[in-house]
């Protein structure tokens, strides 16, 4: 597989397809693991994170779970390609930034990806679409277990899995969702929403994870804790925090169309006419305006455009992804030309 491939390619998390996917965009599991016996990264000498990379680049080409993947190491990619995989939720923003002696490996259907010597020696990472956190916990849980067959793993019978940062410590284990909450922002509730989801040990961030800030009506909500609590209770206390949030955001539609149908209406179509007829368009005013636009396709109000259209503008539209597309780098000015042409050839399809 090339990099180049992945833009003819829908990623599992845009499909627009499983639980509740009006409202939860994808569903992902993490694990943090590292080896026994070997400084963590941030320790490691760059001799010592190369045999580390090297060790599980040939354990993780072997392993059966795994054949459909493909490894790049990060030192080989340009700046282009490293935020091209930001964009595509395959890994962090921190793994990118120091790419020495670091690794990334990607399944082809960009369900299943690990980072190699980022915070960790592995964050292994599995995203389904919509409301999938259970069967994005056992694809993750097989794969720690054959992983495991080769791999000794740092572990204290007190502590659990010991990982760089204490808080992973435990399971090493989290559990994302990411959620479309337009009603709850426009009925000014959503303030009230999350500042109950911090007080149960949860954190909510924006469309690109730790450090950034929720647009488009995109919040990241995860399990804050692993030390203390197993495999199980953080799935349940998650499935049962993302239930309610979507109850939240559902009553929340209801009432809009009930008591400002005219209103929400209006923002619908706003935002599609100004998307399908734009000829210079920056990346926050189209996520912006592509959240309304879903919203009114999720409520039957617009109904020429499907919810996987508007999921793969989210992405084709970012930076990386313009200068991929273009075949060259460009600069602001033309990246918010060409985004604007892109949204205007899908909108017309």
């Amino acid at each position: 597989m090339q990099l180049n491939d992945l833009l003819n390619h829908t990623s599992e998390w845009l499909k627009g397809t499983g639980p509740h996917s009006d409202i939860v965009m994808s569903s992902r599991v993490r694990l943090a693991r590292n080896l026994e016996g070997r400084l963590f990264p941030h320790w490691a000498s760059k001799a010592q994170a190369e045999e580390t990379m090297n060790i599980l680049k040939q354990v993780i080409e072997r392993n059966d779970y795994l054949k459909k993947t493909t490894f790049f190491r990060l030192a080989d990619l340009d700046s282009v390609d490293k935020q091209f995989l930001v964009e595509r939720h395959l890994m962090s923003r921190e793994h990118a930034s120091k790419p020495d002696s670091k690794a990334i490996v990607m399944e082809d259907g960009e369900i299943i990806s690990i980072m190699i010597n980022e915070e960790d020696h592995l964050r292994m990472q599995v995203m389904k679409s919509g409301f999938d956190f259970l069967e994005s916990w056992e694809i993750m849980n097989q794969i720690d277990d054959s992983l495991s067959k080769e791999l000794t793993y740092a572990f204290s019978s007190e502590l659990g899995y010991l990982t760089a940062c204490p808080t992973n410590t435990g399971t090493g284990m989290r559990g994302s969702v990411m959620l479309h909450l337009p009603a709850l922002v426009i009925a000014r509730t959503i303030e009230k929403v999350l500042a109950a989801i911090s007080k149960l040990s949860f954190t909510t961030r924006g469309l690109y994870g730790e450090g950034t800030q929720a647009i488009g009506n995109f919040f990241q909500i995860s399990n804050q804790v692993s030390l203390g609590h197993n495999e199980d209770e953080i799935i349940s206390n998650i499935n049962g925090l993302i239930r309610q949030v979507i109850e939240h955001e559902e009553q929340a539609r209801a009432i809009l169309i009930k008591q400002q149908k005219a209103f929400l209406e209006d923002r619908v179509w706003r935002g599609y006419g100004i998307l399908k007829n734009a000829v210079i368009i920056s990346s926050q005013e189209t996520t912006e305006l592509l959240s309304m636009v879903r919203l009114g396709a999720d409520l039957d109000i617009l109904k020429d455009i499907d919810r996987r259209t508007i999921n793969e503008l989210f992405i084709l539209i970012q930076p990386a992804h313009l200068q991929k597309l273009e075949g060259k780098k460009l600069n602001s000015q033309e990246r918010d030309e060409k985004r604007a042409r892109i949204i205007r050839s899908k909108l017309v399809k």
